[in-house]
């Protein structure tokens, strides 16, 4: 999943799309409002993370225009605790709020509960014939046994099972997975669809020549 953190405080910034790579998720940044909107009206991102008080546009002028185009679902950070901020934010068209100083599990959570319900899968737990995904835990079992993916592996598993049914493209995989400091011209792709084909099955992962993949049943 690939998400959008915009941030003003480069500590702040620095520190939060460390630990959402930690996790797994490819992670674009931000720090103006500028350049945060310009990102997340260019790109597909999963999710956008976006503090309230950027410098030159703010988190509210970004929802407003936003959400004029795209659904992209959107956790505000923000210092101000005040009723008024909270329900102007959610009015605007947030999807969450999360008041600083916060901890990062709880963070690391909301995000996983914004995919959960924009996927249109509100259930923790996906299931793909034997094998069973947690997004909470980031685990992956078949037939019970757990099964060691790579943060990245984990991550293209769970995009393709959410998107059962669908045939989707490199490019999409692309921009979904991999950041803008990756190289999209690389095979780095074609070596993740092998490694979990030879965890989860060869039939796992169904190759649509001159398409791109996608996961069957």
């Amino acid at each position: 999943m690939r998400l959008l953190v915009a941030e003003d405080e480069p500590d702040i910034l620095r520190s939060l799309a460390l630990a959402l790579r930690d996790e797994g998720y490819a992670v674009d940044t931000a720090a103006t409002g500028t350049d945060a909107l310009y990102k997340a009206l260019e790109t597909e991102y999963d999710a956008l993370i976006v503090d309230l008080m950027l410098p030159e546009l703010d988190g509210f002028s970004i929802l407003a225009t936003l959400r004029t185009r795209k659904n992209t679902p959107v956790l505000l950070l923000t210092a101000r605790d005040s009723t008024a901020d909270r329900v102007r934010g959610l009015d605007a068209g947030a999807d969450d709020y999360l008041v600083k100083p916060f901890d990062l599990p709880e963070l690391l959570a909301r995000v996983r509960a914004l995919l959960r319900r924009s996927s249109g899968n509100p259930r923790p737990i996906l299931e793909a014939g034997s094998v069973l995904i947690d997004p909470a835990s980031r685990k992956v079992t078949l037939h019970g046994n757990e099964i060691p993916l790579t943060a990245r592996e984990y991550a293209l598993v769970e995009y393709l099972v959410r998107n059962k049914g669908t045939v989707v493209s490199r490019t999409a995989l692309y921009e979904h997975l991999f950041d803008e400091s990756e190289d999209s011209l690389s095979n780095l792709l074609d070596v993740h669809v092998s490694n979990i084909r030879k965890k989860l099955g060869h039939d796992f992962i169904v190759t649509r020549r001159g398409h791109g993949y996608s996961f069957e049943s």
